[in-house]
């Protein structure tokens, strides 16, 4: 008998983006027993167009409506309990800017029986055809004893060119195929962390379950539609990118997560050398190029603090913003 596939797709105001994700999904080589669409509480009508173009009509679809806009981590939770309570046997995870080819699916299955696997993962790429580079890769080691040593080492075409698959350190939930057994060891994605993060601590405890393969022909184009709103500042030569004061609640998420993260994961000592660099790098780059200092250094230490201590207050950075 065929083991079961449902897709999760989370969508929050890109509706069309979504029809485009789902018409990939429906059109696929191999079809998916189950769409299940968690809409994030969006407010630009998402509802009402897939009511008109008939997607709601469909049985092989499941719409759910979550009250409140709970992040991609909140979204990607409640998508993994929804599809392991219903009892499918893998779950194919994406954002609604998510564009698998058609193949994509089908290439994914190939390889269902490979040894000692927890999730499979598509090669991201961009509309570009890059490798989408901060969506999968490698960890050098959680404990290098080398303090400047780079943690996540990034996927080139040069690591797949001769290979069907390749085993990854972490991937995103853009196009990851999980499996239920891995699910039933490890639990759902951590919702707390709203977003930012919780596909690489959901992929470092799926290592746990088994290994996490790289389908190399098996593609997924990430459109990366999330409105671009950082500056740009020249420093000797170099280009950095700030992000804009009304956008920095977004980011107090990434850095709060990426702090507990590497607390949960380092040594203790490997842990408050690289935050005190990685801090001091913060405050520099805010003393030299940002507005609002004073503001953007409380916003800073606060999502430090925060991250060290474990307090996922996810209404704590707009109010922040404001105060």
């Amino acid at each position: 008998m065929a083991e079961t596939i449902a897709a999760v797709v989370v969508t929050y105001n890109r509706k069309h983006l979504l029809v485009e994700c789902l018409d990939a999904l429906i059109s696929g080589t191999r079809l998916l027993d189950k769409i299940i669409i968690i809409d994030n509480g969006s407010t630009d009508k998402t509802f009402n167009l897939l009511q008109e173009k008939g997607y709601l009509e469909k049985s092989c679809i499941d719409y759910i409506l979550l009250p409140e806009n709970t992040g991609g981590a909140g979204g990607f939770y409640e998508g993994v309990k929804y599809g392991y309570e219903a009892g499918y046997d893998w779950l194919w995870l994406m954002d609604d800017d998510a564009e698998p080819k058609l193949n994509a699916l089908e290439k994914l299955c190939e390889h269902l029986s490979e040894p000692n696997v927890s999730a499979l993962s598509n090669l991201k790429i961009d509309p570009k055809e890059k490798i989408a580079s901060t969506h999968l890769g490698f960890v050098n080691s959680l404990y290098d004893s080398d303090f400047e040593a780079e943690i996540f080492r990034e996927v080139k075409y040069s690591d797949i060119q001769d290979y069907q698959t390749i085993e990854l350190s972490f991937t995103s939930f853009v196009g990851l195929l999980v499996k239920r057994n891995a699910i039933e060891q490890i639990g759902f994605p951590k919702k707390e962390f709203f977003i930012h993060f919780d596909d690489i601590e959901y992929s470092f405890r799926l290592m746990l379950a088994g290994r996490i393969l790289l389908v190399t022909d098996s593609i997924i184009l990430h459109k990366e539609a999330t409105a671009k709103s950082a500056i740009t500042k020249n420093f000797f030569g170099k280009t950095f990118y700030r992000p804009a004061y009304e956008k920095l609640w977004l980011s107090y998420y990434g850095t709060r997560n990426g702090v507990w993260l590497r607390k949960s994961n380092y040594s203790t000592a490997k842990f408050y050398l690289r935050l005190l660099k990685n801090y001091s790098r913060s405050i520099i780059a805010i003393l030299l190029f940002d507005d609002r200092k004073l503001k953007r250094l409380r916003f800073l230490t606060e999502a430090y603090r925060d991250g060290i201590n474990g307090n996922f207050d996810n209404l704590k950075p707009k109010t922040l913003l404001y105060r």
